[in-house]
């Protein structure tokens, strides 16, 4: 084990759809470890639309990378060589990883972890996704028994907990989906009503399913389902923007909703939704969505990947919609 391979930044995609050519495969040399560092062999690998911004190195929430750079990623692990005593060798890990084989990092930042059932998880309902599904909907959303929940982007990571946790809650579910294979998945899940966008009018179902408006708004994607949702927006609506995947790959910002003053005349609000400043709350977070999984009342899919040679192409992936549930990688 002396040679790493490694997949680096070579491209800045701002404004265009990302290509394979924006990343570039990379062979060095292991070095011994230094005293607090671990070696990680890299066993899969997570994927979000965020990633794209490391490659722009522009101002949001995934941090920006430079050229020349190992792409970054969380991923999960097993530690083949370690220096730091609070993470032994033979230990499953998850972590910042990065697109490569095995990572070199400092212990500390490791997150040891159960070698179960649920280990991949950790990347999705039990990682970033599932908090964000959490807190964004929960806090933000704070949707009540008996409202009407409405999610964009619902065969996604986030987008698929986000309903479920409504209807854990009480609360009716509509989900916006591309393609009836994702309608189909979403309503097993338990989704009310599922709209393919792709296929159908979406301001037209939601007259015929939210026939009394929306009360919560979880959006993921932006852009014309946005706008048609504002129009639909009952009195006093919440509206979580958590992400905005159909602005991604343009090359100017577009303009915003033509029914954003909805939110007036609904005396509705409107407001952005960061995982920041919820760290204190995560293991009482992470417990309930474990217990809900654990019951069988939250579901969760994963669509895996294979093989280190297709790491580019699996994150395209999130940007041609081709992913159902949580995207990831084996390696």
């Amino acid at each position: 084990m002396t040679q790493n391979r490694q997949w680096l930044i070579d491209g800045n995609p701002r404004g265009r759809a990302l290509a394979l050519s924006d990343f570039k495969e990379n062979l060095s040399e292991l070095v011994p470890l230094e005293d607090g560092e671990v070696r990680v062999k890299v066993e899969v690998l997570s994927f979000e639309p965020s990633q794209k911004g490391q490659l722009e190195v522009i101002a949001g929430y995934s941090a920006g990378g430079t050229m020349g750079e190992v792409m970054g990623a969380r991923g999960v692990g097993e530690v083949v060589e370690s220096r730091f005593p609070d993470v032994p060798e033979g230990s499953k890990v998850v972590g910042v990883l990065g697109w490569q084989e095995f990572a070199t990092v400092k212990g500390k930042v490791l997150e040891v972890v159960p070698d179960d059932d649920f280990l991949t998880a950790r990347l999705g309902p039990l990682g970033a996704q599932g908090l964000t599904a959490y807190f964004g909907l929960l806090r933000i959303g704070q949707p009540e028994a008996g409202d009407t929940v409405m999610v964009s982007g619902a065969a996604g990571a986030v987008g698929s907990i986000v309903g479920q946790i409504a209807k854990i809650s009480g609360c009716k579910t509509i989900g916006t989906a591309g393609g009836p294979e994702k309608c189909d998945w979403i309503q097993e899940i338990g989704f009310d009503h599922a709209i393919d966008y792709k296929s159908e009018n979406v301001k037209s179902r939601l007259k015929e399913v939210a026939f009394d408006g929306v009360n919560v708004f979880f959006d993921n994607v932006g852009g014309p389902v946005l706008n048609d949702v504002l129009a639909r927006i009952s009195n006093h609506a919440r509206v979580v923007i958590c992400g905005g995947i159909s602005r991604y790959e343009q090359e100017t910002l577009p303009a915003g909703p033509a029914n954003y003053f909805n939110v007036v005349f609904r005396q509705a609000k409107m407001e952005g939704f960061l995982l920041r400043g919820y760290e204190h709350d995560y293991p009482e977070a992470l417990a309930r969505i474990k217990g809900w999984m654990e019951s069988g009342e939250l579901q969760f899919r994963e669509d895996m990947q294979e093989g280190f040679d297709n790491i580019p192409a699996t994150l395209k992936r999130l940007f041609s919609g081709a992913n159902i549930g949580k995207q990831l990688l084996r390696l």
